[in-house]
């Protein structure tokens, strides 16, 4: 009876001083409310239509009057010739992004950090910021009018030089690095704020000590600032590799044309053939689903790996 009335006293405890904390912190709490909603209504709760992924979902019965067909969209999914190829378009879209996007703010952020004039540092971060606030069909558009062959700006000072025409667009060989260079000028700068934001927290004597011992720049880079922002650079990291089967269906899509299908075909936009324009929506969700799982195997494997090295991980 007493462990009963323990237990009763301790869950009212609990309880007490979680409304406590609620009132003592209501004006944080409510800062994070349209955060915490917008992933509630827009990631949570949808993700009850996950199910359909393992039906044969219609759209008149419903997900609980659907029929259970278990593994067989995933089944439909490998064995189809098709497979093969999306996977090695996302993929190879990822690993460039990986390799070229992802260090290219790292490198503007330490150029921005050494820069000594602060309104011109300001001018510089305003400028590269813009692109980001552009929609990619606004990327698109610009990209047709400076690179289309026909009537491109690039390829009319080429023939006005004498130069040969460029064939950029419509290209397969151009592809991969076109839309790899295409995502690092319009998100390039925005991803330097975490960047930049890790490194104001240096402390400034360190690298003052630096210059005493006759370190120069690069090397006040190299031992003081890179080691400083190591951890945030690991956390982003791996967050990246979370993403690694998302390639940005916007931007392949708006780029996509027939000369450039068996390069340009990715998940994403797959994903919208057959469940949009072709209303197969339980196979298509099956296709989601296992892009999601893939990158939760490496966000869970690389932060195992990197805790085992002794860095701080995700969670």
């Amino acid at each position: 009876m007493n462990t009963i009335k323990g237990k009763q006293t301790s869950a009212r405890s609990k309880w007490l001083n979680l409304i406590s904390a609620l009132r003592r912190d209501q004006s944080l709490y409510l800062l994070a409310l349209p955060g915490i909603l917008f992933f509630l209504v827009f990631k949570y709760i949808p993700m009850w239509g996950i199910m359909i992924a393992f039906q044969d979902y219609s759209p008149f019965r419903g997900i609980q009057g659907s029929e259970w067909v278990g593994l067989q969209h995933f089944t439909e999914l490998f064995a189809n010739p098709d497979f093969a190829l999306l996977f090695r378009n996302t993929l190879a879209i990822s690993l460039l992004n990986l390799i070229l996007f992802f260090p290219f703010p790292i490198l503007i952020s330490l150029g921005l950090n050494e820069l000594q004039s602060v309104a011109y540092k300001r001018l510089l971060q305003t400028i590269i910021y813009m692109p980001h606030f552009l929609s990619w069909v606004i990327i698109a558009g610009l990209t047709l009018l400076l690179f289309a062959k026909g009537t491109g700006l690039i390829n009319e000072l080429f023939t006005l030089w004498g130069w040969p025409r460029v064939d950029i667009l419509t290209n397969p060989d151009s592809f991969w690095i076109m839309v790899t260079l295409q995502a690092m000028w319009k998100e390039a700068g925005w991803g330097t704020i975490v960047f930049l934001a890790a490194m104001a927290s240096v402390d400034t004597q360190l690298y003052e000590a630096a210059r005493m011992d006759g370190a120069g720049r690069l090397r006040q880079i190299w031992h003081i600032t890179l080691p400083a922002i190591r951890s945030v650079i690991i956390v982003l990291l791996i967050l990246r590799l979370g993403d690694i089967m998302e390639v940005g269906f916007e931007q392949i899509f708006l780029m996509y044309n027939g000369a450039v299908s068996e390069v340009a075909e990715v998940f994403d936009t797959y994903v919208y053939r057959t469940g949009i324009e072709q209303g197969d929506f339980s196979y298509s969700t099956a296709v989601g689903l296992f892009k999601s799982v893939i990158g939760l195997v490496l966000v869970v494997v690389a932060n195992r790996l990197v805790k085992r090295m002794g860095q701080e991980g995700v969670y």
